[in-house]
């Protein structure tokens, strides 16, 4: 599922860098066919092996119509985060107890217990309600249904555990063709794990190291994150970065489930097409991972001549790697995922821009290989959900920020589900991995709430650095910010590309970042048509270039310096000159280097922060009138008045009120005017010359004349 590698990519592609030719990113393989290579004659075109390319005809990447779909993530491929409530029961366990993916669920409860289980959970997690509640959104026009490669080739605790599995799948694609969706069936697992992540099945690279927790005592404890593996392709060595052997049983596997697969739903009208395997890791051996690729393309179009070939590019987006790959060869195309939820904390303004920058990488890929799809994407600009990085673990150094606390939802199935409901007497329970998060008296982690700015410090101001997890009454900009955030992604990831597929259809935690179907409910997502022009050209300011990355004033000037050598070392210039600028001089001329570097680098998605150097600041131009009516400019702006300034405005109400109240009193009520006169302690008052000449007109008859002396 989701892309947890974007913590680790600086390390690994560091790492992979110095790897051997197994893992280079150079293109491998020609753009012209072997002259002995007579090639494979299928349906439409003929392929050849030697350049693992096609011939072009009419039919060569016909992808014409737009994806817009959501996944149907936790639903055949158990992921903690999407269904905690299936996990609550492991809390508190140790070694021998615990299940924190799909491998170990089955494999800890047996067979019997975790197939009446999953049974309960497949009836529930998706309905015909909810496809068709999709359907009538008007936005969705097709699923992304990951399922494990174990559905069709059972192996290990996966045997019996998961019995009936394919007879819900089988339902859905009726449901899905009733409803007039599509359905891409994306093999989401492989035999070993093809990176490391719960999400493969298979949470690889896992070490329980509770001998060596001695305090406090009896604490089980274990680490994944700094140890992870991925060994569907073959042994991989954490210290040469490097695979020291092929597995080509398991790559032998693999091609099985998709032979598999494709007999069994070729016919199927509903079906757009296959994923053969889901987010390999980018120390994927390359070669290995075309070849595969390759294999099982010639599978898919031998016996489903029409289906989609949907490859995930392995987290190495790039010209190089994809280009000229499977030239000619018809209804391929490349996924990639974008998520912001990984990113360092930032401005609304940073989010929004590395939003709409997506576009121009995605419309190299579009030229340079062809038809790109962004298979997973989200709302998210936060790493708070709960399990997001795994069962009771998290990243080293994640959340980045403090996240927000609310209620733990009631369980879907049912309180009858083992471990439901959360226990709200009992704090953050075992096992414990290198990070934390986990339900706490009841209350559940997840995605901070996004302030309203204020008026005085501008949208690319600090104020999101102190803002609380969950706003303040009455300054609460999430629906701003989600909202437009919503309709710059869309944008650019169908504006330029060929579609996209939400992630996901739903939480089981009140998670709306992550949930589809909660999104349109808040109103982040529109339903009906999303080709309209204010989805459309929502990212006119970002494309005109109306912002600038420009020094934050109010970083410590060796920082500036950091961040100025850094930009200006990736671009081959000399950073000496920067030793002897100070003050303004300095910030001055980071601007120019940040906001030069920024525009260059954009499209590729660098941001505008540089170790926090830079902030994002719209440019000081004059805006001509148009009819985009979303500028985010004008809906989250609030005005506050200092406390000093309440404060004075109070005293003075209640002054100006009270002397108002005593002249009508004065003037109305006789017996106010014959107290206010008679009485002994505003005798100095009521008897200087000017209280008579004030009110003299007003005193009561048979006071006139009186002698107050």
């Amino acid at each position: 599922m989701v892309c947890r590698l974007l913590a680790l990519s600086a390390l690994l592609s560091s790492a992979a860098a110095q790897a051997t030719n197994s893992t280079t990113t150079t293109p491998i393989t020609p753009n012209t066919p072997d002259p002995n290579d007579a090639g494979i004659k299928l349906k439409h075109f003929t392929a050849y092996s030697s350049s693992q390319t096609c011939d072009s005809d009419t039919h060569a990447l016909p992808f014409n119509n737009q994806i817009r779909g959501v996944n149907l993530g936790g639903w055949m491929v158990l992921e903690p985060w999407i269904t905690p409530s299936l996990f609550y029961q492991f809390l508190g366990g140790d070694e021998n107890s615990v299940g924190m993916d799909h491998y170990s669920f089955c494999e800890v409860l047996g067979p019997k217990e975790g197939n009446e289980q999953l049974r309960r959970h497949w009836e529930s997690w998706v309905t015909e309600d909810i496809v068709k509640e999709l359907a009538d959104s008007g936005a969705v026009n097709s699923l992304r249904v990951p399922v494990g490669d174990f559905m069709f080739e059972p192996y290990g605790p996966y045997v019996g555990c998961t019995d009936g599995a394919i007879d819900y799948l089988d339902q859905l694609m009726d449901w899905a063709h009733a409803y007039g969706l599509t359905v891409l069936i994306d093999v989401h697992t492989a035999k070993d794990s093809q990176n490391g992540f719960d999400n493969s099945g298979q949470s690889l690279g896992f070490q329980w190291t509770s001998g060596l927790s001695t305090y406090p005592r009896d604490l089980t404890t274990f680490q994944h994150w700094p140890i992870r593996a991925a060994n569907w392709m073959g042994e991989f060595d954490p210290k040469s970065i490097n695979y020291t052997s092929i597995n080509h049983a398991n790559i032998k596997h693999s091609l099985g489930v998709i032979e598999e697969l494709v007999g069994r739903y070729a016919g199927h009208p509903a079906v757009l097409g296959v994923e053969p395997v889901n987010e390999p890791w980018e120390l994927t051996p390359i070669k290995l991972l075309k070849k595969f690729y390759w294999d099982a393309y010639l599978i898919v179009k031998k016996k489903a001549p029409y289906w989609k070939f949907i490859m995930h590019d392995s987290f190495r987006f790039t010209p190089e790697t994809w280009g000229g790959f499977m030239k000619g060869c018809p209804d391929r195309a490349l996924d990639t995922h974008i998520y912001q939820a990984w990113m360092d904390p930032s401005s609304r303004l940073t989010f929004y821009n590395n939003a709409c920058a997506q576009k121009k990488q995605i419309a190299l890929m579009e030229r340079e290989f062809g038809p790109v799809i962004v298979g997973e994407w989200s709302l998210a600009t936060d790493n708070c959900a709960m399990w997001l990085n795994g069962f009771n673990d998290n990243l080293p150094g994640f959340p980045r920020s403090p996240c927000k606390y609310i209620e733990c939802s009631a369980p879907y199935m049912g309180t009858d589900q083992p471990g439901t409901p959360v226990d709200i007497g009992k704090p953050v329970q075992g096992p414990y991995g290198t990070g934390m998060s986990g339900p706490s008296f009841g209350l559940c982690p997840t995605d901070r709430d996004w302030m309203t700015e204020r008026y005085n410090r501008g949208e690319s101001g600090m104020s999101w650095v102190s803002a609380p997890p969950e706003a303040p009454r009455g300054r609460d900009g999430t629906d701003e910010v989600m909202s437009l955030l919503a309709r710059k992604k869309i944008s650019a990831f169908s504006g330029i590309g060929h579609g996209f597929y939400f992630w996901n259809f739903r939480t089981d935690l009140y998670n709306p970042q992550w949930s589809y179907m909660l999104a349109l409910e808040r109103g982040w997502i529109p339903k009906g048509n999303l080709n309209d022009e204010q989805i459309m050209n929502s990212c006119h300011r970002e494309d005109e270039g109306l912002f600038i990355c420009e020094a934050n004033r109010g970083a410590p000037e060796n920082t500036v310096k950091s961040g100025m050598a850094y930009a200006l070392g990736e671009e081959g210039k000399s950073a000496k000159y920067i030793d002897s600028l100070h003050d303004d001089d300095l910030y001055d001329e980071a601007t120019i280097v940040f906001s030069e570097f920024w525009e260059s680098h954009r499209g590729a998605g660098a941001t505008c922060d540089f170790g926090g150097a830079a902030v994002l600041a719209e440019q000081n131009k004059t805006h001509t009138e148009d009819y985009f009516t979303d500028d985010y400019f004008n809906v989250v702006e609030v005005n506050e008045f200092p406390v000093w300034k309440i404060v004075l405005f109070g005293i003075a109400a209640v002054s100006v009120g009270g002397l108002t109240g005593f002249l009508f009193a004065m003037r109305l009520s006789p017996k106010f005017n014959r107290a206010v006169r008679s009485s002994v302690m505003l005798r100095p008052v009521t008897s200087s010359r000017v209280f008579r000449q004030s009110f003299g007109s007003l005193l009561e008859p048979g006071f006139v004349g009186l002698d107050m002396d």
